[in-house]
């Protein structure tokens, strides 16, 4: 097939906005695939691997390397033309005086914008660290929303600022809402009574965005980074976290939400919490199960955690799905389906979320495969077949090499959907709609595409169930409502969250029978 790259000079976008530009050239008529990346090192191999590294020219880390495979040179040329303008085009990122010269560096940026106190670090992994560290010198906390930083940098950038009076969210910290802006991968959410310090992204999306549908809000929302609870780490951003919304007048109640921690670092954080002469609630997914205790409310999903939250800020939990409705909507698809009919495969684009479907999944009807496993023992060999019940994490970093997140670009989850239901053992797809900054412009309308081609292809008088979950709010971009209704159209089973859709999953496929 042709193939062109074109090499953009001295131009940095950050990984977000390269992903959303990688999917938009992706599905340009005639693409067959196309990559917009920073050309360090790290990405060349990824082109290189792919097959495209070949072409004119060698980039330099600071150059965007554009590259596009399509069905002729027509197709080629015009979606390569289209990248490049748009990557040419102005991007206003303050506002300055006429004729003021673009800051260069952060230093530059301070002495634009005086009153800042935080740095959002975007840059590919292996430059993340000296530039956190520049902005922590600048006084400066820092959200480092990059990966692939050592932890040894970790280590040393999250001790200084602790040191210092600063703090360090991150590395691999894609979702935050400090003083009511979303950073990252965020939900646009109500200001209200109740803080949260999370070591997952989509956990904490799922949370907060539960709290909002309860009516009430968020103080602040503070991301970890995945390896924060980890004994290497030591917790450092979690307990600062801790210590900051236990002294923050606008916060009653704090939420920790986290896989499970080391237990050293687990006895460090519930410590904290006990101290911090407000409610905690606890949300370690999957850990040893603790007594409450104290101040400290153990919560055992992340529905939970929202629900014992609004109750403790003096809310009311969200109104959940009908039950007696969602129950006979159960049977009625458990009826439609034949015998050999078994097994339920989750399509995520969480992580957490992908992971506390394991938990329920496994907990309701056994042993889950995945490419994410709880048990080592349940590792697909093949990420690309499921067995018996599978749960995919289609954003883990093994399937996302050299292509965009699924949150981003729905492609790879869509030719999955459509595998899935073909398979005659597949009773249920399970899958979760994630909205809100950064994420796809129509989630559910790139799901309900898949399920129909999907259904178009079973063979007369085959089914096979729906069954989602959304993760946002009614001010989100996309429009909750909207997509939650392009589902139902679509016909999908809704749950209010991520576990419900779990366990409404595994009733069908144990036909309904009470799991």
């Amino acid at each position: 097939m042709p193939l062109a790259r074109r090499i953009v000079t001295n131009l940095y976008r950050d990984s977000v906005s390269l992903m959303q530009l990688s999917a938009r050239i992706s599905a340009s008529a005639g693409v067959t695939r196309a990559f917009a990346v920073m050309g360090t090192q790290a990405n060349l191999s990824l082109l290189a691997e792919a097959g495209l590294a070949d072409g004119a020219g060698a980039p330099q880390p600071s150059d965007i390397v554009l590259v596009v495979e399509g069905v002729d040179d027509a197709s080629v040329a015009t979606a390569l033309a289209a990248a490049d303008a748009e990557l040419n085009r102005p991007v206003a990122v303050m506002a300055a005086p006429a004729g003021a010269i673009a800051p260069t560096s952060i230093a530059m940026a301070l002495e634009d914008l005086p009153g800042a106190n935080l740095a959002l670090i975007a840059t590919p992994g292996e430059y993340a660290a000296a530039e956190a560290m520049k902005a922590l010198r600048l006084g400066l906390n820092v959200m480092l929303f990059s990966s692939n930083v050592d932890v040894a940098d970790e280590i040393a950038l999250k001790a200084w600022g602790r040191d210092h009076g600063l703090m360090v969210m991150g590395p691999d910290c894609g979702t935050a809402v400090l003083h009511g802006i979303p950073l990252g991968f965020a939900n646009v959410l109500r200001a209200g009574p109740i803080g949260l310090v999370a070591a997952s992204g989509t956990g904490l999306q799922q949370v907060t965005c539960l709290i909002d549908r309860g009516g009430l809000g968020i103080s602040h929302a503070i991301g970890t980074g995945g390896r924060d609870l980890s004994r290497e780490v030591g917790g450092i951003a979690m307990l600062q976290g801790i210590a900051a919304l236990a002294a923050d007048p606008a916060t009653r109640v704090i939420v920790l939400i986290s896989k499970p921690p080391a237990r050293e670092i687990a006895r460090k954080v519930r410590e904290a919490a006990e101290q911090a002469g407000k409610p905690v609630v606890v949300n370690f997914l999957g850990a040893e199960a603790e007594p409450s205790g104290r101040n400290v409310h153990m919560a055992d999903t992340l529905e939970d955690a929202a629900n014992a939250a609004l109750a403790l800020a003096g809310g009311a939990p969200a109104p959940p799905s009908p039950v007696a409705a969602l129950v006979e909507a159960a049977s009625h698809e458990a009826a439609q389906l034949t015998a050999g009919q078994r097994y339920v495969r989750g399509l995520y684009s969480g992580g957490t979320l992908c992971y506390e479907a394991l938990l329920l999944l496994g907990r309701d009807i056994g042993p889950v495969w995945s490419n994410t496993p709880l048990d080592p023992a349940c590792a697909l060999p093949d990420v690309g077949r499921s067995r018996h019940h599978t749960a995919i994490d289609l954003g883990d970093e093994r399937l996302t090499r050299g292509r965009p997140h699924p949150m981003i670009d729905p492609r790879l989850r869509h030719a999955r959907i459509v595998q899935e239901a073909a398979d005659h053992e597949t009773a249920v797809v399970l899958l979760d709609v994630v909205l809100g900054h950064g994420a796809h412009a129509d989630p559910a309308g790139a799901v309900a595409a898949a399920i129909a081609e999907a259904r178009g292809a079973l063979a007369a008088g085959r089914h096979v169930a729906f069954v989602a979950s959304v993760c946002g709010t009614t001010g989100d971009p996309q429009d909750l409502r909207r997509q939650e209704t392009t589902l139902r159209e679509a016909g999908v089973l809704l749950a209010l969250s991520n576990a419900a859709a779990a366990r409404l999953a595994a009733r069908i496929a144990l036909g309904v029978r009470s799991p």
